[in-house]
């Protein structure tokens, strides 16, 4: 499998069968270097698309968090404003101290005789906004417990009634106990 130029070369006297030769090996020589080339380029190639994909990965990761980070924000934005908007007004005539617990550990606030009524009624509940608490109207209360359950301290339930076979169901606890 000859090259026809360089058969006429060689005719003609210009080159030498050992310079064919020679010229052969060069042209096979960087013929196989180019394939291992072409081989180590595939592996980058390879490799830089494998890191791209991780990268586009990891952004689309990233991307959820900023997204869940930033409903949760306006989430909370919202409940501010709805505890903020719907909140009981309490002032110096609240001189009973309500104590209800909150993560485990017994919390006060300080309510009337009417709002200590309202919320054993289950008309009222308990919100926290930025560690303070503050009285909600149940409609408002169960709102934000749709929102974030967190955030509601207390809603008392409206649960009258009586187990047949309660056998303190005669004693009822009063509504004015303090503890």
């Amino acid at each position: 499998m000859s090259n026809p130029f360089q058969d006429q070369l060689l005719k003609a006297g210009v080159v030498t069968k050992k310079q064919v030769q020679q010229a052969n090996q060069d042209k096979s020589r960087k013929k196989k270097a180019r394939s291992k080339k072409e081989k180590v380029v595939d592996e980058n190639k390879i490799l830089a698309q494998k890191l791209a994909k991780e990268k586009a990965d990891l952004d689309r990761e990233l991307n959820k968090k900023r997204e869940e980070q930033a409903k949760n924000k306006a989430v909370s934005a919202e409940i501010n404003q709805l505890i903020t908007q719907n909140k009981i007004k309490r002032n110096e005539e609240c001189d009973i101290v309500y104590n209800f617990e909150h993560q485990k550990k017994i919390k006060r606030i300080y309510i009337n005789q009417e709002m200590k009524q309202q919320i054993i009624d289950g008309k009222l509940g308990i919100a926290r906004i930025e560690g303070c608490y503050e009285l909600v109207p149940r409609v408002i209360a169960e709102k934000i417990l749709q929102r974030n359950e967190k955030r509601i301290v207390l809603i008392e339930y409206e649960d009258k009634s009586l187990d047949a076979d309660d056998p303190y169901a005669d004693f009822q606890v009063p509504d004015d106990l303090i503890w």
